[in-house]
């Protein structure tokens, strides 16, 4: 049986929504109004690329979860899962990722942070190569990414790190956005907006 290697990017990939909002309008309901109206500013300067996109994503995050332990960001994390995973999931995209035989390797590929996505990649027995949190010595969020945003070339360069490509004869790469041509390009199958 020839060997497959997955690429699922997430966000408008597998689902119909940007799950960073999403999460934290979710989780935070009274505050997230806001505290977007606070950012606001900065989200139009990153579209106008005036400013770093990740330093804008670093700061509106942290102004929510900064401060909170592991444990109480996994609590929320797997309460938006439960609540809204049968919401956000394209259901064509669902079925797809269930339906991967189990000889295949699958990954979730996401400029996404791990906080919120770990549950969906567990459900779905994916791998998960993301924008990852950084914790301090008691284990509580500081606000800051622990990884380079893992979006554009980064998607490319993290794969490259952490899957052996060469034992793979087929590189399946599912995406949506420009964010992910450089995940693409590794593909010798690639789908564009392949769920819609």
């Amino acid at each position: 049986m020839r060997r497959k290697l997955y690429l699922f990017d997430f966000d408008g990939t597998l689902t119909n929504v940007d799950s960073l909002f999403d999460f934290l309008k979710f989780s935070f309901p009274s505050e997230y109004n806001r505290i977007f109206r606070k950012h606001f500013i900065s989200f139009v300067l990153t579209k106008l690329k005036i400013t770093d996109a990740a330093q804008a994503k670093e700061a509106f995050i942290a102004d929510f979860l900064q401060g909170k332990s592991r444990k109480e960001l996994e609590q929320l994390a797997q309460a938006y899962f439960r609540a809204k995973k049968d919401v956000i999931l394209r259901d064509k995209a669902k079925k797809y990722v269930e339906a991967i035989n189990n000889y295949h390797d699958k990954f979730i590929v996401s400029a996404s942070v791990d906080i919120w996505l770990q549950p969906f990649a567990d459900y779905f027995g994916c791998g998960l190569i993301c924008t990852q949190a950084e914790y301090d010595e008691r284990d509580v969020f500081t606000g800051k990414f622990a990884s380079e945003n893992c979006n554009y070339q980064q998607k490319k360069i993290r794969i490259e790190k952490e899957i052996d490509l060469s034992l793979y004869d087929e590189i399946l790469a599912f995406g949506d956005t420009k964010g992910d041509a450089a995940m693409l390009s590794l593909a010798t199958e690639p789908h564009f907006r392949f769920f819609e």
